[in-house]
């Protein structure tokens, strides 16, 4: 048997070890895989792991060997599931290895929009301090979280996470999700999208991307969001019409938004938002700790060991 992982270098960019994987099978690891050199570095593997590698019936009907693909990922919308199930291939994705990793991040960018610590250790560091007349002096407002109305769309694992977290911030929780959840606590509201933006201070997309979803933060929706409100975005980036939020941002309709995700990735240089008012963007980093990493890892391997064991782990067609 041989396997072949197209692009590892986001799991693993050295800290970890492929050794595990390499005890199944002979494995070929490529670090990046361009769409040209799929088929060659497929060849004649049985199982295929990719993240972001668009595997479809083009390669299934040319590289008939493949009978098992991994997602190294919790999203799989990367593979053709429809083709891959009339081939007999078995697909399998990574659910739940990155819930506190992603909560972690919604509340740095929560944090760092509302403490502006990089600006206080920048004037610091300048001698602003040194030369200040009081004790304390602020280079912007510093706002207090705890009392405020944190809104999440999409109340699965790391919805509630968030919500976890907010509620030990002192933070009042209301969640928007598909279905009705009643194993939450009381005090905790559920309401329907538009209550939530009314209501909250701060919103944060925590929903799987579908396609009815896409783009539904858009400039009708922002408009009901208060002035003062923040967006966060640890999901998937086209949740977002990304014009309206730059325009929203630029014309002071909600105060700020931290994201970690965006429409395309890397972004395009004319990416709206790279330039917005208040905008905060991280790379797509949110599930990259080491130990978020590992947990993927690791998970990816019990699912080819379950596949080979004719067990079904994790499958998802």
């Amino acid at each position: 048997m041989k396997i072949v992982v197209l692009d590892g270098y986001t799991l693993n960019p050295g800290d970890l070890s492929w050794d595990a994987l390499k005890a199944i099978a002979s494995c070929d690891i490529y670090d990046n895989t361009p769409d040209n050199l799929r088929l060659k570095r497929i060849g004649d593997a049985e199982v295929v792991f990719s993240n972001k590698v668009v595997l479809d019936e083009e390669i299934f009907k040319a590289c008939p060997s493949i009978k098992y693909i991994g997602v190294l990922a919790t999203g799989y919308n990367v593979i053709d599931l429809d083709a891959a199930a009339e081939a007999g291939i078995v697909v399998t994705n990574i659910p739940a290895y990155s819930t506190d990793s992603v909560a972690q991040m919604v509340f740095a960018h929560l944090l760092h929009i509302v403490n502006q610590v990089h600006l206080h250790a920048e004037a610091v560091s300048k001698g602003d301090w040194v030369k200040s007349k009081n004790f304390s002096f602020s280079v912007s407002p510093q706002i207090e979280l705890s009392g405020k109305t944190l809104g999440i769309i999409g109340f699965g694992q790391i919805g509630r996470k968030v919500a976890e977290i907010g509620q030990a911030m002192g933070m009042k929780i209301v969640f928007q999700n598909r279905s009705v959840k009643t194993d939450v606590p009381a005090e905790f509201l559920q309401c329907d999208l538009d209550a939530l933006l009314r209501k909250s201070d701060v919103v944060s997309l925590n929903c799987p991307l579908t396609d009815s979803n896409v783009g539904f933060v858009n400039k009708n929706k922002l408009d009901l969001m208060k002035p003062n409100a923040i967006i966060i975005n640890t999901g998937r980036g086209p949740l977002i019409n990304e014009q309206d939020l730059a325009d929203a941002l630029n014309n002071g309709r909600i105060a700020a938004a931290g994201l970690d995700v965006l429409s395309t990735e890397p972004p395009a240089a004319d990416n709206p938002l790279l330039r917005a008012t208040n905008c905060y963007i991280t790379p797509h980093i949110a599930w990259a700790t080491k130990e978020s990493r590992q947990r993927l890892m690791d998970i990816a391997i019990e699912n080819l060991k379950a596949f080979l064991n004719r067990k079904k782990l994790n499958v998802i067609n």
